[in-house]
């Protein structure tokens, strides 16, 4: 399916806030998304750090393609319900990665893990969790 490829999913988001902050999209499967984003100016707070929201945009960005991958057939799309995140570190340079896991794809809901790591390190810099509301045509 023509849905479940990295290129899909990174021309999808071109001209919206994913491709904006500059997300891409590495390896979309059924078990995981892995995901990258520059570490730049432009995803930067005033103070010189990672802004957390820019953090978020990946780690949402990664879980929200994960879930339409899996959407169950018939299903029109999703929307958040629910999100959280801890941050653990943050970034001045470089690259962060993301790697989204299903934790449970429902008829109704789908929850989602991220993890947010340094590209150089490997070291976490923010654990993500979110659910979604599968959406059902009318």
């Amino acid at each position: 399916m023509a849905t479940t490829t990295p290129e899909y999913f990174n021309g999808f988001g071109k001209g919206h806030l994913p491709g904006l902050v500059g997300v891409e999209i590495l390896t979309i499967t059924p078990e995981a998304v892995a995901s990258r984003m520059p570490v730049r100016k432009e995803v930067m707070a005033p103070n010189g750090f990672l802004h957390a929201a820019s953090v978020i945009a990946l780690a949402d960005t990664s879980c929200g393609y994960g879930c339409i991958s899996r959407l169950p057939e018939g299903a029109s799309g999703f929307t958040t319900i629910e999100l959280k995140a801890n941050f653990l570190g943050t970034a001045r340079e470089g690259a962060i990665l993301c790697r989204a896991t299903p934790v449970h794809l429902g008829r109704t809901t789908q929850v989602w893990d991220a993890v947010v790591t340094l590209e150089a390190s490997g070291a976490r810099i923010a654990l993500f969790r979110c659910t979604q509301m599968v959406l059902w045509p009318k």
